[in-house]
């Protein structure tokens, strides 16, 4: 050792950096090659799939040379761009499910809807969307529209049933919750007055941040929100008054928010009849004399590289209810008004 100043310096030879393990260095070389053949595959197979499809014996969306009812699935929370961590699309597509009754509405061959719904309900605005498509298809076709209830169609799910010409529920669905909410508001203002913890909002208007968790909500306030409730419940029962054939008196008795099993929902005339799907599905082929007619369950496929490679490496899980009211909360500010069944 040598002193140079205040630093010391060593005479020793500097270690070199050992080379790569031709073993090792092959490995690699080969994991990256067979991963540029998995995507250059997934490749040609969305172009093979867009171009070639009906070719290489892949089903296309809708059947072109049968008559054939068609059954859409409407399975989780009825909200627009539902995506997984990885961004691929799971559970209800609202945008697509409206594309794929407009394809309906245009298909001579297609001779009958079935929407089967299995879901907790969802916002206004999609829920009275998908509403008002169903009503279009029937205007437009002259054709029938059933609805089959898995174990829950409430709220918003039964908001969508409303526009069907026969409801048959399973023995076990949960379905009515007839209301709208527009979730929970939290005053956390006294809380925030104990720690010493001031805050301030600037606003164009006295009710301009209405619903904030930092001041007391005024009667004002309070009044505002209730009335925008109270024209979506009044719409809400209106449509089941009109779907139902009932009077709006009797729809509002039995509209209070609960939610009725399918044994109480046919005693109160708001479904037709306790069933599977595959009843309802032969209760349209017998009343609509569509016996010759296939039956063709119509659901959403991503068909993107990405959608494709991560459905095929990585296992996923839908998102369950409860995931997709978080979803429901952390996408928006403020609290959406919803056609929602709050089960928790």
């Amino acid at each position: 050792m040598e002193e140079t100043n205040d630093r010391t310096v060593s005479n020793r030879p500097l270690k070199e950096k050992k080379p790569m393990d031709p073993k090792t260095k092959k490995n690699l070389l080969t994991w990256l090659v067979i991963v540029a053949i998995v995507f250059g595959i997934a490749v040609l197979f969305q172009f093979a799939a867009q171009k070639f499809g009906d070719w290489i014996g892949m089903e296309p969306d809708l059947p072109d040379r049968y008559p054939y009812i068609g059954v859409i699935y409407v399975e989780g929370t009825i909200i627009e761009n539902q995506t997984d961590s990885f961004g691929i699309p799971v559970g209800y597509q609202h945008q697509w499910t409206l594309d794929e009754i407009n394809m309906l509405i245009e298909d001579d061959m297609n001779k009958g809807l079935i929407i089967f719904v299995d879901s907790p309900g969802g916002g206004v605005y999609e829920s009275d969307e998908l509403y008002l498509k169903l009503n279009e298809y029937k205007e437009n076709t002259g054709r029938p529209v059933y609805s089959a209830m898995g174990s829950m169609a409430a709220s918003g799910g039964y908001y969508i049933s409303a526009a069907a010409d026969k409801i048959v529920a399973n023995r076990n669905t949960w379905t009515g919750s007839i209301g709208v909410t527009i979730g929970t508001f939290y005053d956390i203002s006294k809380f925030l007055e104990k720690n010493g913890i001031d805050t301030i909002t600037i606003t164009s208007g006295a009710n301009k941040a209405m619903g904030s968790m930092t001041e007391p909500m005024s009667e004002e306030q309070k009044a505002i929100f209730q009335a925008l409730v109270d024209e979506c419940y009044d719409q809400f029962t209106g449509i089941v008054a009109e779907g139902r054939g009932m009077g709006i008196d009797k729809v509002k008795s039995i509209a209070d928010g609960r939610i009725y099993t399918a044994k109480q929902a046919l005693e109160l005339g708001l479904i037709d009849a306790v069933g599977t799907k595959q009843d309802a599905i032969a209760d349209m082929q017998e009343n609509y004399e569509l016996f010759d007619c296939d039956v063709i369950d119509i659901t959403y496929v991503d068909k993107t590289i990405w959608g494709m490679l991560l459905n095929s490496f990585v296992p996923r899980t839908p998102p369950g209810d409860v995931s997709a009211l978080l979803d429901l909360v952390s996408r928006g500010e403020g609290a959406p008004i919803q056609y929602m069944y709050d089960w928790q």
